[in-house]
């Protein structure tokens, strides 16, 4: 048998202190640093001279991400935080005659497959066939009559809300504000609290009612929503800068491979609600699962295929979150 190539669940955050940071002050190409642009590529900009990104939240174009992976699945029993900088030099609601109410600004944290649907209407609420899920945000929604409102939403993957409304308080051009959301999932709280200038501005809570279900979150995203199914419509410009993202650990950690009496054995630091399958492929195309999904025990978790093919083979790790 040839030389195996082992093929990991990846980490694309480092291990800091039992959690993984993400950390992006733009300084650089964000593009050739993991970030992506799903949708409308001209509403996200790197701003090489200022190193930051500038943003247009259009509305009237469709859903469009500008994002990162997690590295990892997070979910309602984990703890997660997300800090960024976010400076306007204009914002407009009502800008479509026939949509003349707000309609929110976005920056948190999306399931990348819920949020690329072709179904997703985030304007609509409630709805089971359009409404969003997976989502952790922080949304803003300038004033059109009843006050400007900040509003920390979490959305679970069947599409409830919990969230608050705080308000008058308006994200003003030109002004500076820092954004910190902190989920803690001993009481299932999400805090958000807001600079402006250095300055306290706000300082909201979110907490999780008994019957909201859970969610999955696997990107970092700054969010221009279309506004179709709305009654709102929004076009701003502005900058997002220094982002750090706080997670749980990557869900295979201390991979290693040996052949064992004949059997090629995985072994790997595994997490808790986390279930694990080994698979194995001829040619990194097609890929066989060689185990039975075992869940993880927070400690050392070994897998094996006992009938390893006779050339050569390629092995990874499937991590999935029940």
């Amino acid at each position: 048998m040839r030389i195996l190539l082992l093929a990991l669940w990846g980490l694309v955050a480092a291990s800091v202190g039992g959690a993984a940071t993400i950390e992006e002050d733009f300084s650089s190409n964000p593009q050739l640093d993991g970030w992506k642009i799903f949708g409308d590529t001209n509403l996200f900009q790197w701003n090489a001279t200022n190193q930051n990104l500038d943003v247009t939240w259009d509305s009237s174009q469709t859903n469009s991400y500008f994002y990162h992976s997690l590295g990892t699945i997070v979910a309602k029993s984990d703890n997660f935080s997300l800090t960024f900088d976010l400076q306007l030099s204009d914002i407009a609601v009502g800008v479509n005659s026939n949509k003349p109410d707000t309609f929110e600004l976005a920056v948190g944290f999306i399931n990348l497959a819920s949020a690329s649907s072709t179904n997703l209407e985030r304007g609509i609420g409630i709805n089971p066939t359009y409404g969003a899920r997976n989502v952790c945000e922080f949304d803003y929604f300038p004033d059109s009559g009843y006050g400007a409102t900040i509003s920390p939403t979490l959305i679970s993957s069947n599409n409830q809300f919990a969230t608050v409304f705080a308000h008058p308080f308006t994200i003003d051009p030109g002004a500076l504000f820092h954004v910190a959301m902190t989920y803690t999932a001993s009481n299932q709280t999400l805090q958000t609290s807001v600079t402006r200038n250095g300055q306290l501005f706000d300082t909201t809570n979110t907490v999780l009612a008994s019957s909201f279900s859970d969610f999955r979150l696997d990107q970092v995203a700054v969010s221009s929503y279309s506004d179709a199914g709305a009654d709102g419509s929004l076009l701003a410009h502005g900058t997002v800068d220094n982002f750090v993202v706080m997670v749980p650990p990557s869900p295979v950690q201390n991979f290693a491979g040996s052949l064992t009496n004949g059997a090629w054995q995985i072994q790997f630091l595994s997490q808790s609600n986390w279930f694990y399958t080994l698979q194995r492929s001829p040619d990194l195309q097609s890929w066989t699962n060689v185990s039975p999904a075992t869940p993880g025990t927070a400690t050392n978790l070994f897998l094996q295929d006992a009938n390893p093919l006779a050339d050569k083979a390629f092995y990874r790790i499937n991590a999935q979150r029940p």
